[in-house]
């Protein structure tokens, strides 16, 4: 099985007509990850036609709200929702130290028992750059990057050698380029297009200098900010003469992701 990943949402916290927070759908090896779960992801999850009940995996980069806001109101619905009572398969909640106490924080506003759920529900804190299981099938990294304290990109490959990492956000760094060296997809935030008013974000340059440099074979950029709506994606882009396709986000993108040939 190919690879596959849709876009939930494609913006950030502002609220836009066409934009919603963060979230991602990735199919792999027959397992189903959702990378980050904010408010609207839930929903966005119906509307594509997800198989939610059958999800496997949720990975949360950090606690900002727009990554994480949902992930709670999910759990909620999970443990009262009548497909899931029948479910036996855990599910996996994956994150930096502290997303236990978070979701924990979150439970004892008013005793939801979160925890409490029909199947096991296992909370997981990564330790940066050691492997683990994701998901069946789908081995993973995570790299410390900088944006908040417990901010991770991820890596991800399926058995037949595809790869992709998930930026989620972060500030300039080369060694998110080394650390995407020669990926099949690149899930990169661009969130401003320029003149970024925010230190940890990056802006268009500074993205395509890190896509320059890591080599892969595509990439997505995402986590875009309203100012984009002014801009010419495709004229800006082929002002960097990229090496490779690069693609703006927007909710509902599908992409199938093959490995790409090894000279």
């Amino acid at each position: 099985m190919d690879m596959k990943l849709t876009v939930l949402g494609s913006g950030t916290s502002i609220p836009h007509p066409r934009r919603t927070s963060s979230g991602y759908w990735l199919e792999a090896s027959g397992s189903s990850l959702l990378l980050e779960c904010s408010a609207s992801t839930i929903h966005r999850l119906l509307q594509e036609g997800m198989d939610w009940t059958n999800l496997d995996a949720i990975w949360i980069s950090h606690f900002h709200l727009d990554h994480c806001g949902g992930l709670a109101p999910f759990l909620a619905g999970t443990r009262h929702s009548h497909e899931m009572k029948m479910r036996e398969k855990p599910l996996k909640v994956f994150g930096a130290a502290g997303i236990r106490n978070l979701l924990g924080s979150f439970n004892d506003v008013y005793n939801y028992k979160l925890f409490d759920q029909a199947f096991p529900l296992e909370v997981v804190e990564i330790e940066p750059l050691e492997k683990f299981v994701i998901a069946p099938g789908l081995e993973a990294v995570a790299m410390s990057t900088p944006h908040t304290d417990e901010s991770h990109a991820i890596h991800l490959r399926d058995p037949n050698g595809a790869t992709l990492v998930y930026t989620a956000d972060t500030s300039y760094t080369d060694t998110i380029a080394a650390f995407a060296r020669r990926v099949d997809l690149l899930l990169i935030e661009a969130s401003f297009p320029k003149n970024k008013p925010a230190k940890k974000h990056l802006e268009l340059s500074e993205t395509m200098h890190i896509i320059r440099k890591a080599e892969p074979k595509q990439a997505v950029l995402t986590h875009l900010y309203p100012e984009w709506d002014e801009v010419n994606f495709e004229k800006e882009i082929a002002g960097y003469e990229p090496d490779c396709e690069v693609l703006q986000a927007y909710d509902g993108l599908k992409i199938d992701i093959f490995p790409q040939t090894k000279n």
